[in-house]
């Protein structure tokens, strides 16, 4: 795994429009950080970006309503999306002899919060059905895991409202569960990964941690707690929440999936790392 010559690449504009990119090395790239975090909840991922002295037109773009932002970060040519979503909030003051603006961003958020629906279907009708018509209400790709299973609802279903509690009721009734990640819908298993593709972690692929051992408590009636551990590897944006991944180490060996995910950078000093809370598949 190639892990220098640090890169990155923000655009930021209305959504489905052009606005503009930043992040290009010519004639250089302007000073970025940012601290991403995800979780498979179904409450959104969120982000907060710092860029120093941003243009007046960027600036612009960045404070008009509903602006949207994309985010890849990696090595060289590989620049994977690491966060995608609604800016919430910024704000630009002086930082030295240089201009700081501090953006916030929230992953779905327009379309969670702004996405009503109204929905009726008569006779036998299968969760998949509400799912893929709530995700093309809410203009959302949506993705299921590799083994989801959809019930099927034997007398009709009815709902007006929010379709993110569309979304949950539909889950409920199929014992799954969803999250947005990166703008796409994300529908699994609970304590499951999306598919069976494995990352392999270990120091050979940019483990830089001794992994920690952690208990968190658990969703579930039982209130089982879980255990799992705190891994720190270099920058890779193609792992994601919900991901199947082995670890390799000295320390650690085993199969797990990515409970959650923290991801900080800077593209001048500091870190360039991810930070996966990582669990027993259970599901």
């Amino acid at each position: 795994m190639k892990n220098f010559d640090r890169q990155y690449r923000m655009s930021a504009g209305p959504p489905g429009s052009v606005g503009f990119e930043i992040g290009g090395t010519s004639p250089y790239a302007l000073h970025i950080s940012f601290s991403v975090q995800k979780q498979e909840l179904e409450s959104s991922n969120t982000a907060k970006v710092q860029v120093w002295n941003l243009n007046k037109q960027n600036l612009a773009t960045l404070e008009a309503e509903n602006c949207f932002l994309l985010l890849k970060a990696g090595y060289g040519n590989t620049l994977p999306v690491i966060l995608s979503g609604t800016v919430s909030h910024t704000s630009t003051r002086k930082d030295g002899s240089d201009m700081l603006t501090e953006i916030e961003v929230v992953d779905g958020l327009m379309e969670v919060r702004d996405t009503w629906v109204s929905m009726s279907y008569a006779g036998l009708v299968n969760t998949k059905k509400i799912l893929d018509d709530t995700a093309t209400q809410m203009g959302l790709t949506v993705t299921y895991s590799y083994n989801a299973a959809f019930a099927d609802i034997p007398n009709g279903f009815s709902f007006v409202g929010q379709a993110k509690n569309a979304l949950s009721k539909a889950c409920a009734v199929s014992g799954l569960e969803w999250s947005i990640q990166n703008g796409v819908l994300q529908i699994k298993k609970p304590g499951d990964v999306m598919n069976r593709e494995v990352y392999v972690i270990g120091p050979d692929t940019g483990l830089i941690e001794i992994p920690e051992r952690v208990q968190i408590s658990s969703s579930d009636d039982a209130g089982t707690p879980q255990m799992g551990y705190d891994l720190v590897y270099l920058l890779n944006g193609a792992i994601g929440v919900g991901d199947y991944v082995q670890v390799q180490s000295k320390y650690l060996t085993g199969f797990f999936r990515v409970y959650s995910l923290e991801i900080d950078g800077d593209n001048l000093s500091g870190a360039w790392q991810c930070k996966a809370r990582v669990l027993e598949v259970t599901g």
